[in-house]
């Protein structure tokens, strides 16, 4: 069982589809969860010091790595 460490908006539906959205930029990752338009959670983080000096498409695939752990 995974233990959920961001904050639950709204309790899922296990029959609905949901939606991830991610971003990046040169300060930080962050990514939100929706599940009929609603947020169900989300989270974010600041850049780790190597990370800073990543290219633009790197930050963005960090950023959905980051969603999907």
């Amino acid at each position: 069982m995974t233990q959920l460490t961001s904050p639950v908006l709204v309790l899922p539906q296990s029959d609905g589809p949901y939606e991830v959205y991610c971003d990046a930029s040169h300060q930080g990752l962050g990514c939100v969860l929706m599940q009929h338009k609603k947020v169900v959670a989300y989270a974010s983080r600041q850049l780790k010091l190597h990370e800073k000096n990543y290219p633009t498409h790197d930050l963005e695939l960090a950023a959905v790595v980051f969603a999907l752990k």
